[in-house]
């Protein structure tokens, strides 16, 4: 997924920052494994009594609890914490529809997006082997480039029935799949 989790418009900041302004906890914990759930908490409970001391001591409490849920949901990824980012980055065409989909409780526009996306890119595929498939046998360089475009085509679509069989790219076993 493009950098968005660590962005200060992305939806663990957004949790946050609902976190701070509701007084509870608990919208940023679901963020955060469990495991750390602890240090989530004492930070929180630090950044509350921190914003009672000022406008700054607020703006610095505040980034300091982004970070430290960031770096808790990042580490509960596997991934390594890079710093709070901007908001603004460019999160590519499909988290936005993602989100969206989730916000209207429909998934239709991000579902058309992505298999025209994949239908785009395993007709164009498909077609570089058709056209590179007639080549003259004598022709080395011609069969290359054929074996270039059949592997282009075959194992792309192989390793995308893969990932998309084994739930890969999320961000547990069994993400993206309700109970």
């Amino acid at each position: 997924m493009p950098p968005h989790c660590d962005t200060r418009d992305g939806p663990v900041v957004k949790a946050a920052k609902m976190a701070l302004e509701k007084g509870n906890v608990n919208y940023a914990l679901i963020w955060v494994p469990e495991s750390a759930e602890g240090e989530a908490r004492e930070a929180f409970e630090k950044t509350m009594r921190a914003r009672k001391r000022g406008k700054d001591a607020k703006e610095v409490a505040d980034d300091w609890f982004f970070e430290t849920v960031i770096r808790l949901h990042r580490a509960g990824e596997g991934a390594p914490y890079t710093g709070l980012k901007p908001a603004g980055l460019d999160e590519g065409p499909v988290v936005p529809r993602a989100e969206k989909a989730i916000e209207t409780s429909d998934s239709r526009e991000v579902v058309g997006f992505l298999m025209e996306t994949i239908e785009d890119e395993l007709r164009e595929r498909f077609n570089c082997v058709i056209v590179a498939k007639n080549y003259k046998v004598d022709d080395v360089e011609a069969g290359r480039k054929f074996v270039q475009a059949f592997i282009g085509f075959v194992v792309w679509s192989h390793h995308l029935y893969k990932f998309v069989k084994s739930g890969e790219g999320g961000h547990e076993e069994g993400a993206g799949h309700a109970d």
